[in-house]
């Protein structure tokens, strides 16, 4: 006997199934045969090649790092805007190897920030240290680290790793003075007796000065800042000295300048450096005229008609390197200046005056000026007699 299974036939779906089932399909339907695309994603942020050639220096209480800022992304393409500056700070094993565990984000510059300390695709970003830190660090060994990225969500690979050895500094000199002499601008300062913590000092090997060149417009924020100044020639070390005192006589009238003085001890069998003193910035103004003319001598010759007279004049050049000419007078008074015979500055130490006049008694007198327009005194007075 065979038995047969019978299909029984499925009981209807509900009403409420049938439409969620049809829109369903639909919708299955609508996504395979249209093919539609939907909207395009967004691309994906360009990561920045990792920076390569990092170095480190301590500088003052920062520590100052120096890179050359990519400016493609790894797949090639150029960078449109600075990038943000990622800081990392770590240190060693006892094998001297870098401890990997040891490395932590100290410090994030914007895109913006960063800009500022950039000149020719070069970064100089001093990353700040605490004055504690120093005292609780000395002679230890610090890594450093950079990155670099366009969006939070993705930062370039480290940076090569760049070694420094923290030490205590020097506090910064704050009462840095400077005093205009026609020669030379002479500063003067008063020494630290102490580290930034407050330690005792060790003793102080020397003193570096430097001075940059600003645009005059920068001057006043350069004074609260020295990182707003516009440089027109960027610091620059020009001399050392072992007193608390140096004359820069390589200055131009006219210039605005800034001076900086740091201290310098001994640290780990190596000079360092302290930070920045207080900026002082000037523009020495040109208010010395030039010396008085030497050797004036005039002799009464024939004149270019008959019966009249021209005295030639001459005298010793000037030696001033900013000497723009000379001015001749003329008075028939003993003792007084007189008339000026040369409005227009002469170039040469030379003079014809053909304007005298027969059976008179002529004294004559030159003076130098300047660029600055300073006039010296007048020479020694030359009389002359025309017959």
């Amino acid at each position: 006997m065979s038995s047969r299974i019978v299909a029984q036939p499925r009981p209807p779906l509900p009403p409420n199934s049938l439409v969620a089932l049809s829109l369903f399909l639909l919708c299955a339907l609508f996504q395979i045969g249209c093919a539609a695309p939907g909207e395009p994603a967004a691309p994906s942020p360009p990561i920045p090649n990792p920076v390569g050639d990092l170095k480190a220096h301590q500088l003052g209480d920062a520590v100052l790092l120096t890179f050359t800022l990519p400016n493609k992304s790894t797949l090639g393409a150029h960078l449109t805007t600075t990038p943000t500056l990622e800081v990392w700070r770590g240190s060693l094993l006892p094998d001297g190897t870098p401890n990997p565990h040891s490395f932590h984000l100290i410090d994030t510059v914007p895109g913006p920030i960063l800009s500022t300390y950039l000149q020719d695709g070069q970064v100089s970003y001093p990353s700040p240290l605490q004055p504690e830190e120093l005292r609780n660090t000395a002679g230890q060994t610090a890594l450093y680290r950079v990155r670099t990225r366009v969006s939070e969500r993705k930062s370039s690979q480290n940076s090569n790793d760049a070694t420094v050895d923290l030490y205590p500094v020097p506090q910064d000199i704050t009462n840095l003075d400077a005093s205009v002499s026609e020669k030379s601008i002479k500063l003067t300062w008063t020494p630290p007796d102490a580290t930034s913590a407050g330690a005792p000092l060790p003793p102080i090997q020397s003193y570096h000065v430097y001075r940059g060149e600003l645009d005059p417009a920068s001057a006043s924020a350069a004074e609260n800042d020295l990182h707003a100044a516009k440089w027109t020639l960027p610091l620059l070390q020009i001399g050392t000295t072992d007193k608390a005192e140096y004359q820069d006589s390589s200055f131009d009238f006219g210039k605005t300048y800034a001076y900086v003085v740091r201290t310098v001890i001994s640290e780990g069998g190596s000079q360092l450096e302290s930070g920045n003193s207080h900026p002082k910035i000037l523009t020495p103004k040109d208010i010395y005229p030039p010396a008085a003319p030497q050797d004036v001598v005039a002799a009464v010759l024939p004149g270019s008609t008959p019966g009249s007279f021209l005295v030639d004049l001459s005298w010793s050049i000037n030696l001033e390197t900013d000497l723009a000419g000379y001015h001749v007078y003329r008075s028939e008074t003993e003792n007084q200046r007189g008339q000026l015979l040369t409005p227009d500055l002469l170039p040469t130490s030379a003079f014809r005056d053909s304007s005298v006049q027969p059976a008179h008694k002529y004294w004559y007198a030159v003076t130098a000026v300047d660029r600055a327009g300073n006039e010296s005194s007048a020479s020694a007075p030359t009389v002359t007699d025309v017959p």
